[in-house]
């Protein structure tokens, strides 16, 4: 039976329709537990998708062999149209905008925000850091033509759980400040060295593989506690 075209519109359609406004509810709830009204969340939501594509280069390391390099990587979309792929002679190691330097500066605002409650607070805040980095450390792998990668989902649910053991109180800027800075040091730059011997052209600290890393892990981690 010949299926219509508009049921095979709507079936297929609509999913990628409605994904991308229920993973923004999803970032939103996130946020609110941050101590945010809805507007500065929005805001910051708005930010950090409008500047991903953001990237900033703080290294060059040169290459006596080239380097395969496509514009898209850093966006986790290398496979796309990949006769735009290049052999460069240099690796440029960059911070992305939105998914390192607002997290980390929204990170910077929790601490803060945890300081004024006691040094109970911050204490708590960094025992979940120190326990998310060693994890994120232990378990991050240089990956040929991304980067620094590792599992999504490991460094938020460690974050969650540390936060509501030990701080179940405020819980979410605990959570979100060890998913945050955790994988940051433990994956990225714990890993540092380990970018000399990655053969890619471009790798971006919060952007394609690390982007989940970083922003999904704060945000997943403050929405599970």
């Amino acid at each position: 039976m010949r299926i219509p075209a508009w049921l095979a519109f709507f079936v297929f359609l609509f999913p990628l329709a409605v994904l991308p406004l229920l993973f923004g509810e999803f970032v939103l709830h996130g946020l609110s537990k941050l101590h945010l009204s809805p507007e500065v969340a929005l805001l910051v939501l708005f930010g950090m998708i409008a500047t991903g594509f953001i990237n900033i280069p703080v290294r060059r390391i040169k290459r006596e062999e080239g380097v395969p390099h496509h514009p898209l990587a850093v966006f986790g979309l290398s496979h796309v149209w990949p006769h735009l792929q290049r052999i460069r002679q240099e690796t440029i190691v960059a911070v992305n905008v939105g998914g390192c330097l607002i997290p980390v500066a929204l990170a910077a605002y929790e601490i803060w925000h945890l300081s004024t409650l006691g040094p109970q607070a911050v204490g708590a805040a960094t025992v979940a850091v120190t326990a998310n980095a060693i994890v994120s450390y232990l378990i991050a792998r240089p990956v040929p033509s991304v980067g620094i990668a590792m599992p999504g989902l490991v460094a938020p649910v460690v974050a969650a759980g540390v936060a509501l053991f030990i701080a179940p109180d405020y819980a979410p800027p605990v959570a979100f400040v060890s998913g945050v800075i955790g994988p940051l040091v433990g994956a990225d730059l714990l890993h540092s060295r380990d970018i000399d011997e990655i053969e890619v052209g471009v790798i971006s600290i919060g952007g394609a593989g690390t982007f989940d890393g970083i922003v999904l892990s704060g945000i997943i981690a403050a929405y599970l506690s």
